[in-house]
């Protein structure tokens, strides 16, 4: 079993959290929930706001959240605060060594590359994000356009919807090709009538 926990902040955007959520969350529903356990954390574990204006109670804190194998760094305008709280940096950089992937949707790779987790990496994100990423991440190598870049155990996805590929690409990676495509049928993703 693989724990996944979800970072909520406010002015989160809300697919980059909600598309890995249902991937992981659907995968392990398909399987007799044998494969992820997923849940979300904010920083006081108080309801978060999204930029769309969803409410989002998380499930733990900082202070009480269980292990985490699977950290997912949603992006939204809010990582642009979230850069400058040495209580979230500090958080991430604990939880990340921790974990056994660390993985990044959009802007989110703003938290990781301030942080110097893309230094000498090829790293992705929003289109609209790119500059500023050059700009807090000068040494992290900037592939515009992809969907996801897997780098073992920091990844990052680019825009939006991109973390939907991205968490079943680690799906395929942890649990193989049949399990991930059950997944991708389920939900009808992409091109799933051809799988």
């Amino acid at each position: 079993m693989n724990n996944v926990g979800i970072f909520l902040f406010n002015d989160i955007e809300l697919l980059d959290f909600a598309g890995p959520y249902e991937v992981f969350s659907v995968t392990s529903e398909l399987n007799e929930y044998q494969f992820f356990k997923v849940f979300t954390i904010s920083s006081d574990g108080y309801e978060i706001k999204s930029v769309n204006g969803l409410r989002v109670v998380p499930d733990f804190s900082f202070a009480n959240h269980p292990p985490i194998d699977i950290l997912v760094i949603p992006g939204g305008v809010g990582t642009r605060a979230e850069i400058n709280k040495r209580e979230v940096l500090d958080w991430i950089n604990k939880t990340s060594k921790n974990s056994q992937i660390t993985m990044s949707v959009c802007s989110g790779a703003r938290i990781l590359g301030i942080l110097g987790f893309l230094d000498h990496l090829e790293s992705t994100t929003h289109h609209e994000v790119v500059e500023h990423l050059k700009e807090i991440a000068p040494n992290t190598i900037i592939s515009q356009g992809k969907r996801f870049i897997d780098n073992k155990n920091i990844m990052t996805a680019g825009g939006i919807s991109a973390g939907i590929d991205l968490s079943l690409h680690i799906v395929k990676k942890i649990q193989g090709e049949a399990i991930v495509n059950k997944t991708i049928r389920y939900m009808e993703y992409g091109d799933w009538q051809s799988l």
